[in-house]
């Protein structure tokens, strides 16, 4: 499974145990419009971390917290390289 497919698979999953309404996912997509809330974010972070082995927000360099969706899945592609 890419690193996408796995980003978009665990935000989809989150939304629903969370009863979220999730927005179509798009690379332009804002995250605050994604119709997710911060615990969302936290779930999926600590999930990505568990299914991908990494957690880009707590690496030794600075990040830039993403904005759109495509930042997000950018931000673990980079990392997971």
């Amino acid at each position: 499974m890419s690193v996408r497919s796995t980003i978009t698979s665990q935000f989809q999953q989150v939304a629903i145990e969370q009863e979220r309404t999730l927005s179509p996912l798009s690379d332009d997509l804002k995250l605050v419009q994604s119709g997710l809330d911060s615990l969302s974010f936290a779930i999926i972070v600590a999930r990505l971390e568990d299914a991908l082995g990494i957690d880009p927000f707590s690496a030794a360099v600075s990040v830039e917290f993403p904005v759109t969706f495509g930042d997000f899945v950018r931000l673990y592609e980079n990392f997971s390289k």
